[in-house]
């Protein structure tokens, strides 16, 4: 066992700044200086789910500063997932989920470690790590997935319980999460911040997409992860619903928005409304899609990252659902959801094995849709707030 002390030179501060490695700034040295940043309570979330879900976790970081005032927050998740967590006041630092990172993270301490995700790697690293405390999810001798405390019971149970996920929650995932985590949540929305760089960036689309004497304009969020492709309109549907858009709401203009997986199919959706839609590019990355997606009044969507991005950014969201769980999407007052009134939904099933296939999406009623933006267009246009709103779900 080692019996080193450092000498009197050697320094080594409680300092977010210091590393080890180099000065915090070029000459600058610890010795007599008053600027330190204490880490106080050490936090680190793990969140490697689905882009989206990482966005809907934001919501947590308020309650976790109003719990712990003086924390320091770092996030584990996965590298596709880091530009939605770019530029979060909240943050200290974003670590990618590969082998550098957990070796740093496993020498580390920490005083609460989180753990949003009930899946086995996420749950089998938060076991390795050193914490005085830990809330969420760890994984059990057996290698099954348990709840590491009393307030993560409930989302557990959502997990192993196909009729109260299904047929009995009312709450929202934010609302469970909090819970889980045992945080004060006061209904904080997920949030996306954007660099005065990319605000700009949307005024530069904006004028390149001709979008500048648009009275409205609406973002078609036209695809999702492959991973669920019963979470997708089918394109005859979104094309015939960018081409009434356009038409029968005057000045609105209706941009189409994807990522690289959804190419062909906004090709597609702009030639099949005759030019009403208008293309945006999808093979830009992540953050020039989520500039994209800001140059929209509303967003139409289906359960999928465009439209928790949509939360994000603070749009309003004309979100549609059949096979996903539309209790666990939280609009905050900025939407309506738009649900399918099937006995067989939600399933969250990947493929429909039902003999009549997946009518959620086949005999979907786009009209929903466009009712709902027509009426946020009339109140847009006329600013009247006496104008009554559609009710926050609407079944179709």
């Amino acid at each position: 066992m080692s019996t080193y002390s450092p000498s009197p030179e050697i320094i080594i501060p409680d300092c977010k700044l210091f590393s080890g490695y180099k000065p915090c700034e070029p000459y600058k040295v610890c010795q007599g200086c008053t600027e330190a940043q204490p880490f106080g309570t050490r936090v680190l979330i793990i969140n490697l789910d689905a882009i989206g879900d990482v966005v809907m976790t934001t919501a947590q970081l308020p309650a976790i500063r109003r719990r712990y005032p003086d924390s320091t927050i770092f996030w584990l998740t996965r590298k596709s997932a880091m530009p939605v967590l770019a530029n979060n006041p909240f943050i200290h630092q974003v670590l990618p989920w590969d082998e550098d990172s957990r070796l740093v993270l496993q020498n580390m301490e920490f005083d609460l470690v989180l753990n949003a995700d009930k899946n086995r790697n996420s749950s089998a690293f938060t076991m390795q790590l050193r914490a005085a405390e830990k809330r969420g999810f760890g994984l059990n001798a057996n290698g099954a997935i348990i709840p590491l405390n009393r307030g993560a019971e409930y989302n557990f149970r959502l997990g192993v319980d196909d009729h109260l996920k299904f047929k009995v929650n009312r709450r929202t995932g934010q609302d469970i999460l909090a819970e889980t985590w045992e945080l004060p949540y006061e209904h904080d929305r997920s949030r996306i911040h954007l660099t005065e760089t990319e605000q700009q960036e949307t005024e530069h689309w904006r004028r390149k997409l001709s979008l500048q004497d648009a009275t409205l304009v609406v973002g078609f969020n036209t695809g999702c992860s492959d991973l669920y492709p019963l979470k997708k309109l089918q394109v005859p549907q979104q094309a015939d619903l960018a081409r009434r858009l356009a038409d029968e709401l005057p000045g609105v203009k209706v941009i189409l928005l994807g990522g690289r997986e959804d190419s062909e199919r906004v090709a597609e959706i702009a030639r099949f409304s005759g030019g009403r839609g208008i293309p945006t590019p999808t093979t830009l990355g992540l953050r020039t899609g989520i500039v994209l997606e800001n140059l929209a009044d509303v967003v139409i969507s289906g359960d999928s990252l465009g439209m928790h991005l949509a939360i994000g950014l603070g749009k309003y969201l004309v979100a549609w659902f059949g096979i996903s769980c539309a209790a666990e999407i939280d609009l905050f007052d900025r939407g309506v959801k738009i649900i399918r009134d099937l006995p067989c939904a939600p399933c969250w099933k990947k493929v429909c094995d039902l003999p009549h296939g997946p009518i959620c999406v086949t005999e979907f009623d786009t009209g929903a849709l466009f009712d709902a933006v027509a009426r946020y267009y009339e109140q847009h246009i006329a600013s009247a707030p006496e104008l009554s709103r559609l009710p926050a779900e609407v079944l179709a």
